[in-house]
């Protein structure tokens, strides 16, 4: 069965040696080839008391604290601005590759950011 592909591997001495994908598909890659710090696996106290304390939910709590808007980080993990804001809020469930994307851009571990 032929199956379409959308990306080349070069080969070198008969070994893969480089992969050419479409600049969509890489772009959707590069966060994670563009992290160089370890993701964090704590939780800092503001994050903690915002979330415990005073309800905030945990993904809104983390973007505060980090100090970034709802628009920044709606761009950096393609989505508008609005369906953020539901995310944050409760009213949507993220699926399990925004809460990676989410993750990354925050600089943590996907788990930190579920409830």
């Amino acid at each position: 069965m032929n199956t379409h592909t959308d990306y080349q591997t070069i080969e070198y001495n008969g070994h893969p040696a480089f992969v050419l994908v479409p600049w969509e598909q890489f772009n959707l890659v590069r966060p994670y080839l563009e992290q160089s710090e370890i993701m964090v696996d704590t939780i800092p106290h503001a994050v903690v008391e915002a979330n415990v304390l005073h309800g905030v939910p945990i993904i809104k709590a983390w973007r505060e604290h980090l100090g970034m808007t709802q628009d920044e980080v709606a761009k950096k993990i393609g989505v508008k601005q609005p369906s953020l804001a539901r995310i944050e809020s409760g009213t949507v469930k993220p699926r399990h590759a925004t809460i990676i994307k989410l993750s990354t851009i925050f600089g943590i571990k996907p788990s930190l950011l579920e409830e």
